[in-house]
């Protein structure tokens, strides 16, 4: 499922007064809304669907697959999402 496909289910789920443009709007609220959580709070829960936290990757030696060379990467942050019980319990 892509975005146009999300879209859809969303405007299908509030029914046929609400447009595709309002569909859209809902869901770039809701993910807007994701973001500044996590920069926030570091994490997003969402109870029965999952949380949304900051993972901090630590500093790490690799190797570049080209040259066979061994670089340092740099610590990082990404984000990590846990799936709560209701939507294990869906699939």
């Amino acid at each position: 499922m892509n975005k146009a496909d999300l879209v859809s289910e969303i405007q299908a789920s509030l029914g046929s007064d609400t447009s595709k443009a309002a569909a859209e709007r809902a869901l770039e609220a809701v993910l807007e809304g994701i973001k500044k959580g996590i920069t926030s709070d570091q994490s997003v829960q969402l109870i029965g669907f999952g949380t949304f936290s900051v993972s901090n990757r630590a500093a790490r030696m690799g190797v570049n697959p080209q040259t066979g060379e061994k670089i340092q990467i740099k610590a990082s942050k990404s984000v990590k999402f846990k799936a709560g019980a209701g939507l294990k319990s869906s699939l």
